[in-house]
């Protein structure tokens, strides 16, 4: 892209009526710097992320925002608060030079308005002209060194809960396909997949909660299989508390599962047991591949009650989901009843 045109691009890009935002860089990009200098709060650490997804709806906007909350749900899920970050944007020639519809800057205003929500500041970024377009951000956010929600945290007795429903992997699938349904379809991936995982991440420093992760490429039963692993313990998922996003069992019925959430499936199946019961569709979703998926919570039991009623009102769902139980010599680490 020339110089000029990403100027003009990135001009409406500066934070909107925050001074404190504006405050944290010392140097950037309002000045052309080659690199950004950042502020950071006297005796917190930093947690850094980067992600980057392919378009999953086809509004531009509501791409950039789903992709910008994806990469920032790693900072909350830690218990971290995003503090800034750096756009990653992946441009075909045919858009650079030729975008009618604005679908860049509607991607990277879609970014920007989940950033200005999480109450972090746009430090600058990088563009790459590309064949595929593919957008998302490297975030950087800080945290309290004395409490991290860390994957090796699970202990007997905690129990699970779930902050967003399942099944983006399908839906983005039939959105692709347009199959029966597919407006209604992108429509929940909108709501959901563009909603923050801020508060839960309040919650996990809060209520300091041991052990959390973010649903995301690797499935509800792929991030619990590693935290189970990581912990040496068993996770026990009851699949018929588990919400479902509307159409996502239908579609797994149908099988139209994306390739990535058959990989999970094989992939994780040697450390998994389940029962006769369980429907082979739910099972599917378990490992279906998401999108800025919901947050799981590890509680303490005596927890649950008050973490629940303060999630749920500010908003949040909150669904109990299972159990962490103690590990069997040998046997499975995951356990879906």
């Amino acid at each position: 892209m020339a110089p000029g045109a990403l100027e003009q691009l990135l001009r409406g890009l500066a934070p909107r009526g925050s001074s404190d935002l504006e405050q944290r860089v010392i140097a950037g990009r309002a000045r052309n710097e080659d690199a950004v200098v950042v502020r950071m709060p006297a005796g917190k650490a930093i947690v850094q992320t980067v992600d980057i997804l392919a378009p999953i709806v086809n509004d531009a906007f509501w791409f950039g925002r789903i992709a910008a909350c994806n990469a920032l749900s790693d900072v909350y899920a830690l218990g971290g608060q995003p503090w800034c970050a750096m756009n990653v944007a992946f441009f075909p020639a045919c858009l650079t030079e030729n975008d009618p519809e604005n679908i860049l800057a509607n991607i990277l205003r879609g970014g920007m308005d989940a950033l200005e929500e999480a109450g972090a500041v746009l430090a600058g970024g990088h563009t790459v002209q590309d064949d595929e377009l593919k957008y998302g951000m490297a975030v950087t956010g800080v945290i309290d060194p004395g409490h991290v929600a860390s994957n090796d945290k699970l202990r007997p007795g905690l129990r699970l809960l779930l902050t967003k429903p399942l099944g983006t992997g399908i839906l983005a699938t039939g959105v692709k396909a347009r199959w029966d349904d597919h407006e209604e379809s992108e429509a929940l991936l909108q709501r959901w997949c563009g909603r923050l995982n801020r508060i839960p991440g309040e919650a996990i420093a809060r209520f300091r909660i041991p052990a959390a992760t973010d649903i995301t490429g690797f499935g509800l039963g792929g991030h619990l299989l590693e935290m189970a692993q990581a912990s040496g313990v068993c996770v026990s998922l009851q699949t018929e508390a588990l919400p479902l996003l509307p159409h996502a069992l239908e579609y797994a019925r149908m099988g139209l599962i994306p390739a990535g959430s058959h990989l999970n499936r094989t992939h994780c199946a040697p450390a998994v047991d389940v029962a006769p019961s369980v429907d082979e569709a739910v099972e599917s979703i378990v490992f279906d591949a998401q999108t800025s998926g919901g947050i799981v919570l590890a509680v303490p039991g005596e927890a649950l009650g008050t973490v629940r009623d303060w999630l749920e009102a500010r908003g949040e769902m909150a669904v109990e989901i299972g159990e962490v139980l103690e590990a069997r010599s040998g046997g499975p680490r995951l356990l879906l009843r």
